[in-house]
């Protein structure tokens, strides 16, 4: 009976011992083990419809990747337009160790348009899986296997966040539906936190503005915090200006700043402005002049073909604007014209004080 107490007090230390190891941190290594291996594509032929894009399209499921200690695993799901994986895109990532995504016609078809494969012919579509622990480390790919896939036209890839002026200081009304064509864009730069937009500010009976991320709603907006900084509440104030007049606006969404420049009041103005090119056909496309700010231009719902174009003034090229520089950009006399990547409706918006202009795929 006393060698069984000595026994079990005996087992007790190493127990502890084995704890206090536990607390001075020792290091238990992890290594790679089995790499995931995709299992199934729902599908190994599949024709996309236009018609009815968030019908389900795919399901993709592969095995979990192996560790020599079980840990936490994330995965790439990763698409190309070849074997090789040159020019690859993450299609969807997944976090909890999720083994199996889902994807619509127009998940679909965006993926295919994104690794550039064409509209209505069938090609190939590669898939692969690389894992990683929760660190970003200790990744591992899988095997490769493909689909022969069918895509429709699809929009264009457009990867930017947009922002949209709101106010009866900045575009003359607090109208905020999803239909206002009137709410204005604000210009984006290289920075993607950094946006500014040059136009006319008023004050007045309800003055003041705000700045929100999606038009028809407000969850997502910027207004007055204090000078120079912005709130993100939804009860901020509206940013206001001491006297009418032309401004460069610039804000910083990570910083939560802005500022307001005054400018001189413009002196040239025009009857028209429209856009000419191999976008456009054989004709110029008008835009409509905002009541609000004489020199604010716009059009809602217009195609462009592939191609390019240039903004111009009276329906003539003694005035005109443009520059390389694709979705926005800042127009100048005698730039190289405005590319247009693929054939799509498109709302466009133009400042002949600035130059600048943006033109956002209507999705």
């Amino acid at each position: 009976m006393k060698y069984s107490i000595l026994q079990k007090i005996a087992a007790g230390v190493i127990i502890i011992s084995g704890l206090s190891s536990c607390d001075d941190r020792e290091i238990v290594t992890i290594d790679k083990d089995t790499a995931p291996v995709i299992m199934d594509l729902s599908k190994t032929n599949l024709v996309l419809d236009a018609n009815f894009p968030a019908n389900p399209a795919l399901t993709i499921s592969w095995k979990s990747a192996k560790m020599t200690v079980p840990v936490e695993l994330k995965y790439n799901l990763e698409i190309s337009a070849n074997q090789a994986f040159t020019n690859s895109k993450t299609l969807a990532s997944t976090n909890q160790s999720i083994t199996n995504l889902s994807f619509t016609f127009k998940d679909m078809n965006e993926a295919a348009k994104s690794i550039g494969l064409v509209p209505y012919k069938a090609q190939n579509m590669y898939f692969r899986v690389t894992s990683y622990t929760t660190s970003n480390q200790l990744s591992q790919t899988s095997n490769i296997t493909n689909l022969m896939i069918t895509p429709y036209l699809a929009s264009p890839t457009y990867t930017y966040s947009d922002l949209f002026l709101i106010g009866n200081a900045a575009v003359g009304n607090w109208d905020n539906n999803a239909t206002n064509n009137t709410l204005l864009p604000l210009l984006k730069t290289s920075d993607a936190n950094v946006y500014t937009y040059t136009g006319l500010f008023k004050t007045g009976a309800d003055t003041g503005f705000k700045i929100i991320k999606v038009k028809g709603s407000w969850d997502a907006q910027f207004g007055f915090g204090s000078a120079g900084v912005l709130s993100t509440s939804g009860g901020s104030g509206n940013i206001t200006v001491s006297e009418d007049g032309y401004y460069k606006l610039t804000i910083n969404t990570a910083a939560l700043t802005y500022s307001m420049v005054k400018l001189p009041n413009p002196t040239a103005t025009y009857t028209s402005v429209s856009l000419f090119g191999s976008s456009t056909g054989s004709t110029d496309i008008q835009l409509t002049k905002s009541a609000f700010d004489a020199h604010s231009w716009s059009a809602s719902k217009v195609t462009l073909k592939e191609g390019a174009f240039k903004f111009r003034a009276n329906n003539s090229a003694t005035v005109s604007w443009s520059t390389n520089s694709e979705f926005f950009g800042v127009g100048v006399s005698g730039g190289a014209d405005i590319p247009v990547s693929a054939e799509w409706q498109y709302d466009i918006y133009f400042n002949d004080v600035s130059g600048n202009y943006t033109f956002i795929p209507i999705k």
